[in-house]
């Protein structure tokens, strides 16, 4: 497999899940300005959207759209535990924390990079973001992770998205429990690796 992705993107989500996964994989960077990848390479002849992430299954086979590259790979390797299986309320209950993490946090953080978004557009955006950071607070109050007590693959999710808020003038110290599960995730050896991998980390 090998994964396209620009650093601290939301492919960074992937990135920490293919290390939690110990899998064989290959990096390239892509410059989403120029879409080009660092080989040279077209990448909207590789993903014609000309986004991140991309993952590479195979010569000319490529999935794209993060929420469904994270359930491939929690679904390639089973074992490890990192989603709930198909057919299962649990399974539906996590897509919908996905879909959550996707279209509340991922875009509303994500429309505040958009320097052509005038203030009063940024502080709406802004007003919203407080609500639904202010729910997620209240339910990492109840268990250590998105989904519950086990660590999946929401939780990268969470954590990249989370991670662009000092970027964008959104202070998380206000939500302790937020606040607490960035540590928390931080800690592991699968993001600090991807983190220093894409030079966002020492």
């Amino acid at each position: 497999m090998k994964l396209y992705y620009s650093p601290g993107a939301c492919s960074l989500a992937p990135h920490i899940v293919l290390n939690e996964l110990g899998e064989d994989y290959a990096l390239e960077k892509v410059d989403l300005g120029k879409k080009t990848t660092e080989t040279g390479s077209d990448f909207k002849a590789i993903n014609s959207k000309g986004y991140v992430p991309t993952l590479e299954l195979a010569k000319d086979k490529v999935l794209t759209e993060v929420a469904t590259i994270l359930q491939y790979l929690a679904d390639h390797a089973e074992s490890a535990k990192l989603f709930p299986k198909f057919g299962s309320l649990e399974r539906y209950r996590a897509m919908e924390t996905l879909n959550f993490i996707a279209t509340e946090l991922h875009k509303g953080i994500g429309g505040l990079f958009n320097a052509a978004m005038p203030e009063e557009g940024k502080t709406a955006i802004k007003a919203r973001l407080a609500l639904r950071l202010a729910w997620l607070d209240s339910q990492l109050a109840k268990h250590p992770y998105v989904l519950g007590e086990n660590y999946s693959v929401a939780d990268a999710y969470a954590f990249t998205v989370l991670g662009w808020c000092r970027h964008v003038n959104v202070d998380l110290s206000k939500y302790a429990h937020i606040t607490a599960f960035m540590d928390r995730v931080g800690a592991r050896p699968a993001v600090k690796a991807a983190l220093k991998k894409e030079g966002l980390a020492a």
